[in-house]
């Protein structure tokens, strides 16, 4: 048996890993493929890579390509979803911001430094023509530090995907201004230099595995109950989820992956533009 390991957020992005695992298709392939789930996100799973506490992460697409540009030895072997993550921009409920407006110069709880939620205030702040020099933030590490500091007053405002921030929003702990989706497809594959030189088959059989479930994810019946009940969601949250997000079997196209470090070059974020072979690796 084949050991492989894999980090990804608990949302309901990676519930089709778990299937996959539960269903034993993995193992039925020699494959033992170990799920780690990490709430702090890609700041933390980029540092994984780094350090080889796991194979492969299933991470925002521009955290792990700014990673890569940045020394982290890994690829890119696959956009994992083609939609973008809408990430709702929240304040605390009894906050006085009630527009986009109302935060500028104020300060944005991180889960971590390069992290997505960092990486989009300043997608958001560019969008909205602020000084991206003026953006501070608070690192919070998890949603629960995000509630802590937004309650608290240490942050003023804290993104995070939309649908999986909701139930905080129901409860009248947030208050969601606005959104702001990702100008790429959110979720890419990145595996390891070390274990894609030494185990290519295995990744391309991993790989093959799991873009046969999220082609027939939605077709599962109930599977807007189990979302729901699994994430504490309203049924029609995720009907909508549903209807927004597509899973994808391709593999990064150069224009993609253009569009991403042409951003993220001009919001000073990464330094040099790397090729397409140091950050993307087709197999």
């Amino acid at each position: 048996m084949n050991t492989v390991k894999i980090a990804g957020v608990p949302e309901h992005f990676n519930l089709p890993w778990q299937l996959s695992i539960d269903n034993g298709d993995f193992e039925a392939q020699n494959i033992n493929l170990q799920w780690t789930s990490v709430p702090e996100g890609t700041g933390k799973m980029c540092q994984m890579l780094r350090d080889g506490t796991t194979d492969i992460a299933v991470i925002l697409t521009e955290g792990i390509v700014k990673d890569i540009v940045a020394g982290n030895s890994s690829k890119i072997v696959q956009v994992y979803v083609e939609s973008p993550l809408i990430w709702g921009i929240h304040v605390a409920a009894n906050s006085s911001y009630k527009t986009l407006a109302d935060i500028e110069n104020t300060k944005a709880a991180i889960s971590r430094l390069g992290s997505g939620s960092q990486l989009m205030a300043y997608v958001n702040a560019n969008n909205q023509g602020w000084k991206t020099d003026n953006l501070q933030f608070e690192i919070v590490n998890t949603i629960d530090g995000a509630v802590e500091a937004l309650t608290a007053g240490t942050a003023d405002y804290f993104m995070w995907e939309r649908f999986m921030t909701k139930p905080l929003v129901d409860q009248g702990i947030f208050r969601r201004i606005d959104d702001c989706p990702t100008p790429w497809p959110c979720f890419v594959i990145a595996v390891r230099d070390e274990i894609l030189e030494k185990n290519p088959e295995i990744i391309k059989n991993i790989l093959s595995i799991i873009n046969k479930t999220t082609n027939t994810f939605k077709d599962i019946p109930n599977i807007d109950q189990s979302l729901a009940a699994t994430f504490n969601q309203k049924n029609a949250d995720i009907q909508e989820w549903l209807s927004l997000t597509e899973w994808s079997a391709k593999p990064l196209t150069i224009e993609m992956l253009n569009n991403v470090q042409n951003q993220l070059f001009q919001l000073k974020l990464i330094n040099k533009i790397g090729t397409f072979d140091e950050i993307v690796k087709q197999i």
